[in-house]
């Protein structure tokens, strides 16, 4: 089975803090780096302050500095006053922050075609992800921003958001306890002959599901698009990211069809979920998951473990590595 994963938060304005509005604070504080960034962090921040100036002079000014953004603010302010962000930032209603890349930083051991998380992250840091390049590098996962034309992307929302009010909270077993998920849900299947096989044949959470919905019209259409992006990824990922150019270890020779719709409805800032791991072993060893997110721009954390084999290591037994992704409105995300 292949799935499409639909993520939509409806509404913006319960996602805004209802504070009392603070003194406005100099422009400096709010964009200067924490002086612990690694020093690609710290170039980029001082070249987005001052456009006009050559890497290496940053470079240097930033060395003279001891490694401090603030100090290397304050020299490089006599040699050119730092550019007008907000004259620079455009009009349009989405906004993509850039990837080191845009401002000419070189990550560490960029002469390869993959960068290895351990190349670019610090244990227990996290990694924050802006620029699709970097995802496809740094984690198995591919993103693509503005998906869906507006008009379309519209569309489907609003059908779900009718979809949502009739969804439900799903309940499973946690240990020994029974707790509810923290969104609704709903479950959408291609056919009629599909929705009775995932009724009867197929158990989510140790329980058999009873509300199988077919797949809605703004569904259906999407899908294709879906289906045609995802398995372009795949090829990509394959040409230019896995070993030898070639497919992974058990992964399936298969065109990849996305047969089932799991969509899933965040009601505000309140309803997320922490990590976790599905256990759909009947999706079969590496599957593919297209993920469509609608609305309000979310962030995918995922965490890596990686088991010590070195008997020195046990009571570190697994080193986990977080990257941080944000999944803006209209954009497809596919694990793999």
């Amino acid at each position: 089975m292949r799935m499409t994963l639909l993520e939509i938060r409806p509404a913006m304005d319960r996602f805004l803090p209802r504070k009392r509005p603070r003194e406005q604070s100099p422009p400096d504080e709010e964009i200067l780096a924490n002086e612990e960034e690694s020093t690609d962090v710290k170039l980029a921040v001082l070249a987005s302050l001052f456009p006009d100036l050559q890497q290496d002079i940053l470079l240097d000014t930033l060395i003279a500095s001891d490694g401090s953004v603030t100090t290397a603010c304050s020299t490089l302010s006599s040699i050119a006053p730092p550019g007008n962000n907000k004259k620079r930032a455009t009009n349009g209603a989405l906004r993509i922050q850039s990837s080191l890349s845009a401002f000419g930083v070189k990550a560490i051991n960029s002469s390869t075609s993959i960068i290895s998380p351990k190349s670019v992250t610090k244990r227990g840091r996290t990694l924050h992800l802006f620029d699709p390049e970097d995802i496809s590098k740094c984690t198995s996962c591919t993103i693509i921003h503005n998906f869906l034309p507006a008009n379309e992307a519209n569309d489907l929302l609003r059908e779900l958001l009718e979809e949502a009010k009739t969804f439900q909270r799903q309940t499973f077993q946690l240990f020994e306890n029974t707790v509810q998920s923290p969104h609704s849900a709903g479950f959408y299947v291609a056919s009629a002959e599909e929705q009775e096989q995932q009724r009867h044949d197929y158990s989510y959470n140790g329980t058999y599901r009873t509300d199988v919905r077919q797949l809605t019209p703004e569904l259906r259409r999407v899908s294709v698009k879906v289906q045609e992006a995802v398995n372009n990824e795949i090829q990509k990922r394959i040409k230019y990211y896995y070993p030898g150019g070639k497919k992974l270890k058990y992964q399936s020779p298969r065109t990849w069809v996305p047969n089932a719709a799991f969509v899933n409805c965040y009601d505000g800032p309140s309803e997320s979920v922490g990590y976790h791991s599905d256990e759909l072993t009947y999706l079969g060893p590496r599957p593919v998951i297209g993920s469509l997110s609608l609305g309000v721009s979310r962030e995918f954390r995922l965490l890596e473990q990686q088991e010590q084999q070195e008997q020195q290591e046990q009571q570190r037994h697994k080193r986990e590595q977080t990257s941080k992704a944000k999944s803006p409105f209209t954009s497809l995300t596919t694990p793999s």
